[in-house]
């Protein structure tokens, strides 16, 4: 199937390429939304509670779009696109969604539910530049080693059976209205779209993987600077419009919570996976060292002092710098 989207992709121009590109993106988003509604309807109706489903299939189910992209990258050995989604993802979640989100309404932040998420989302970002050190490796350059993957996922474990007996103590009003919404509706329906969905999902992963490769060598731009800003961004979407959604809806700290642990899930999740799925692992370029490793750790650092402020409140100042700080890491991307 590869070499058929290949040799349908390459005689192509590469204006199309981007049409490519951007409507696959759109399709991965409308995916992953298809998978996200079904799953939690499914889990209504086989009496999961309610607040688990928020803390575990909803967040797996907004970084989808990611993982299906970068594993697949992975696999067909293209490490620095599937680094570049994950990091990137992370740099856009945090400083351009959360950002926006804080310019339209302020963000009443509810400290003791994301004290401890918090500090794992910085610690989990952490715990990628450490595993990505030169140090670990035997040449000049960084490697995310299988073994290191296979750590990843067992810590995506813990977390998420933290995340399990925490979360019984959440009321997530907005997922109770994703319940509500789908409770009457046919279980094997329910199954169909979201088979339909992972199916969407998956193949427009496969379109999307060698349009970005065909088109980076066309216009000589690394993959993984390709894949840190313009499929990083579009693999985030189903965050944006979450969070955009509920911020709108006065649901500011359920945005931030969503955002949280989908930056904690970009590195255990679908780092984690790619690099367990591959036997030689993730090189990690010499870019990433001077610049999307600083620009992401920078904004995940501004990011936790802002949700320490007194009034715990994430205002619209703050949100302006967020979301600056993420378009000076587009332009440095491009200069």
């Amino acid at each position: 199937m590869e070499e058929l989207i290949l040799s349908f992709l390459t005689p192509l121009p590469t204006l199309v390429l981007f049409l490519i590109i951007a409507g696959t993106l759109f399709t991965l988003s409308k995916g992953a939304d298809v998978l996200i509604d079904e799953a939690v309807a499914i889990s209504a109706k086989l009496r999961i509670p309610k607040a688990v489903i928020g803390a575990t299939i909803v967040s797996l189910g907004t970084t989808l779009p990611e993982v299906s992209v970068s594993v697949m990258a992975a696999i067909n050995g293209n490490p620095d696109l599937a680094l570049g989604n994950a990091v990137g993802s992370i740099i856009a979640d945090t400083g351009l969604i959360v950002g926006i989100a804080a310019i339209l309404r302020p963000i009443v932040i509810d400290y003791n539910a994301v004290r401890v998420q918090s500090w794992l989302q910085l610690a989990a970002g952490a715990l990628l530049v450490v595993f990505a050190l030169p140090i670990f490796s035997s040449g000049s350059t960084g490697v995310i080693t299988q073994s290191m993957g296979f750590v990843m996922v067992a810590f995506l474990g813990i977390y998420l059976y933290w995340s399990f007996k925490n979360s019984k103590k959440e009321q997530l009003s907005e997922i109770d209205a994703e319940i509500q919404e789908h409770t009457n509706e046919n279980l094997i329906k329910q199954l169909v779209f979201m088979a339909f969905g992972m199916a969407v999902v998956i193949l427009s992963s496969k379109v999307l993987i060698p349009a970005v490769e065909i088109s980076a060598i066309r216009i000589g731009v690394p993959q993984s600077i390709i894949a840190a800003t313009l499929v990083a961004f579009g693999t985030s979407l189903p965050e944006l419009t979450t969070s955009v959604k509920a911020v709108l809806r006065g649901h500011g700290d359920l945005a931030i919570g969503n955002i949280i642990g989908a930056d904690i899930l970009n590195v255990l999740f679908v780092l984690g996976v790619s690099a367990a799925a591959t036997p030689l692992g993730i090189t990690v370029p010499s870019n990433f060292y001077s610049l999307h490793f600083p620009a992401m750790m920078l904004i995940l650092v501004f990011f936790r002092i802002f949700t320490l402020n007194k009034g715990h409140t994430l205002n619209r100042k703050e949100g302006f710098l967020l979301t600056g700080l993420y378009l000076a890491y587009l332009a440095l991307n491009y200069i």
